[in-house]
């Protein structure tokens, strides 16, 4: 019901035509596009621009309010020249794509145009940046590979004392960053087969014994590393209040999903072991490996703008490090 700035932002949504169900889109407008926060980060945004192809809702709203807008959503959209429609029974778009599955679509307005099909296309290199940065000057380096990642895992990992480096989703960090102490595998669109580069660097980390920590498509990059497989979901999840359950509690919890592509748990090799299921489907939602060096959730642990019941997997990898770093692990 909420977020349409942050989900139009996330750069996983990279070709892709984004139907918003909840009836009313752009009632509150859109916050300051250059305020930055603390640590060097859009504050509204979950990256720096738009990579989605373009958005369809059922009725838009003209009249925006709210203390911190400062222009409409159209106004945003045309500015990274974003098309958009409303007036669209997204109700009945919604069974369709639920009886099909996901598929290719276009807006026509006047003159035809052909299909655009992202699953041909290496999304991951689209969206991850080409130059490592870095930020923040805490006591832990974090190594995060970009594929598309979302503002928010850096911001929650620089709550937690350290120092991040994002480095290109194919960039030989071994080779050219020293003395990191873990790895974070960010979300990101399409099909994670195309990132053969990131694979064989995690496999590497892993005979290294680095603590490793996967979101998302880095979930996904994690298993393929192991030795697993993936395989393209009809739907795929794409909401938030996915119910996912941990088995080792007993407890249910509301995550934020954003995928089309999911584990085929059952072909990872001994040694791994299931960690989150959905509850609506029963795919796999997380894994972990005896060693409790490396794991990955498929869901958002740092949902913006929630929910945050998973936002504490952040601090286990920070203990997972801890205890690496004292022979513990």
């Amino acid at each position: 019901m909420v977020g349409y700035t942050e989900s139009i932002s996330d750069p996983s949504y990279c070709g892709q035509i984004l139907v918003f169900t909840y009836p009313l889109i752009g009632n509150y407008g859109i916050p300051v596009t250059s305020t930055m926060n603390e640590q060097g980060l859009l504050k509204h945004f979950e990256s720096d621009g738009i990579a989605l192809q373009a958005i369809v809702v059922s009725d838009y709203s003209h009249h925006y309010s709210h203390h911190d807008a400062s222009q409409s959503l159209q106004d945003w959209l045309i500015e990274h020249e974003i098309p958009a429609i409303t007036n669209i029974d997204t109700r009945e778009l919604t069974i369709k794509i639920r009886d099909q599955g996901a598929m290719l679509a276009r807006i026509v307005i006047d003159e035809d145009i052909d299909f655009y099909d992202p699953n041909k296309v290496n999304l991951i290199d689209l969206v991850s940046i080409k130059e490592p940065i870095t930020y923040g000057s805490g006591k832990y380096k974090i190594v995060v590979i970009d594929c598309g990642t979302k503002n928010n895992i850096i911001r929650r990992l620089l709550d937690l004392d350290t120092t991040v480096i994002r480095v290109p989703w194919d960039y030989d960090y071994h080779s050219n960053i020293d003395d990191y102490h873990g790895i974070v595998v960010t979300n990101g669109p399409g099909d994670p087969n195309f990132c053969s580069a990131t694979i064989s660097y995690l496999k590497e980390s892993m005979g290294r014994k680095t603590p490793i920590f996967g979101i998302c498509l880095g979930h996904q990059l994690l298993a393929l590393a192991a030795g697993a497989k993936t395989y393209k979901m009809k739907f795929g999840h794409r909401s938030h209040n996915q119910p996912t359950f941990r088995e080792s509690n007993n407890r249910c919890y509301l995550t934020s999903q954003n995928h089309g592509f999911a584990v085929d748990f059952k072909s990872l090799p001994r040694g791994w072991r299931e960690s989150f299921k959905n509850l609506n489907d029963d795919t796999n939602e997380g894994i972990e490996h005896e060693s409790s060096l490396f794991f990955s959730v498929q869901f958002h642990p740092e949902a913006s703008s929630g929910p945050k019941d998973t936002e504490n997997l952040f601090n286990k990898f920070i203990d997972t490090i801890q205890k690496s770093e004292e022979g513990l692990a």
